[in-house]
């Protein structure tokens, strides 16, 4: 199959000279009717969120569909970086579906970047509630406008909640962020943030900082508890605060152009596995975040879990500076973040109220 073959020439090459040798062949030479290639960073193990969701995708569109869509995953970067599988996506031709980070999400619609507001969510009920909700599965369709790619549905990325870990003094307060050097995506929002907080930001891609952290060319970072059990961060820093302050997401991304080219029934395969796939994953990601937690409170020096009135103080004083960011200097419409916002605090309101109704009655 053509897609078989294009696998067995990429293992070892370069996403260039994969898509250079994926050009020679010809579309007929599949023997499926439509193949739907997924690319993602994370490896091909069982041990994240996204490779056991999309197995499970795999195995529901292909059954549905009588395997006359045939789904390819391709993960640990074999396909190329976040925007260079989210650029081949854009057309559908060789790759079909990505998996990008909220920091590459805004390569491709830059209104995404609404979504780094500090201290958005209480827990995970709300988190879920408003990545699988109506509102955010509206705006995203601004996604297929500006770059061609349709939403499927959103990975907590590692655990989505992120904690702190870091060098120096255990993080309990605000005051205890002044002049440390955080580590942060290269985001410009986690840099306001950061700056907002006392602490001097430094943007450093993922690969460096170990590094940046053995030599005190950064004093910590923040990433969900699974990073820090995964790269053993209590090797090259002492404490760990668990502060949630920001929420890391993964989006899955479909060509809007292969999509239309699915008959009916096809596209409500790919559509319904999505979000099972999705249901799913939230699970799989949570015990991530758990296990990672409980592991770096026995590796590390010290952990705390910062109590919610301190996350509140943090957030007055962060917000707002978050807030100047993303209008005057990134030039995102007001409006449109005081909806998000207010979409935020009203499902805090609907979800707490449901789950009372339904169960504490």
């Amino acid at each position: 199959m053509y897609w078989s073959g294009y696998t067995t020439r990429l293992r070892g090459a370069t996403a260039a000279a994969a898509l250079a040798a994926g050009l020679a062949v010809p579309a007929a030479a599949t023997a499926q009717e439509f193949t739907m290639a997924i690319a993602h960073l994370v490896p091909e193990d069982m041990n994240n969120e996204i490779q056991p969701a999309l197995v499970h995708f795999k195995s529901l569109v292909e059954s549905k569909t009588k395997g006359e869509v045939e789904v390819e995953i391709f993960g640990a970067g074999q396909l190329g970086s976040e925007v260079e599988t989210g650029k081949q996506a854009q057309d559908g031709v060789l790759l079909q579906s990505t998996i990008i980070s909220s920091g590459a999400m805004s390569s491709f619609f830059p209104e995404y970047q609404v979504i780094t507001a500090p201290f958005l969510f209480p827990n995970y009920e709300v988190a879920h509630a408003f990545f699988d909700g109506a509102w955010f599965a509206n705006f995203m369709k601004g996604s297929i406008e500006e770059s061609g790619l349709r939403f499927l549905g959103t990975f907590d990325d590692g655990g989505g909640f992120v904690a702190f870990t870091n060098n120096g003094k255990l993080i309990k307060e605000t005051a205890d962020l002044a002049g440390m050097k955080i580590r942060v995506e290269e985001n410009p929002a986690h840099v306001a943030t950061m700056k907002a907080l006392g602490a001097s930001a430094t943007p450093l891609p993922w690969g460096e900082v170990i590094t940046a952290l053995s030599t005190g060319l950064a004093d910590g970072q923040f990433n969900a508890p699974g990073v820090s059990k995964n790269f053993s961060l209590w090797e090259v820093n002492d404490y760990t605060t668990l502060s949630g302050h920001v929420y890391n997401s993964q989006s899955w991304l479909v060509s809007d152009k292969w999509f239309q080219s699915l008959p009916e029934e096809y596209k409500e395969a790919v559509v319904t596995s999505a979000r099972e796939a999705i249901a799913l994953a939230h699970g799989i990601s949570a015990l991530a975040a758990i296990k990672g937690w409980q592991i770096s409170c026995e590796e590390f020096k010290e952990c705390y879990v910062l109590p919610d009135a301190e996350r509140a103080k943090m957030a007055e004083v962060a917000r707002p500076a978050w807030r100047e960011w993303i209008v005057n200097d990134f030039g995102l419409d007001e409006a449109l973040v005081d909806e998000m916002l207010a979409t935020v605090e009203q499902l805090k309101t609907d979800v707490t109220a449901t789950d009372m109704e339904r169960y504490g009655g």
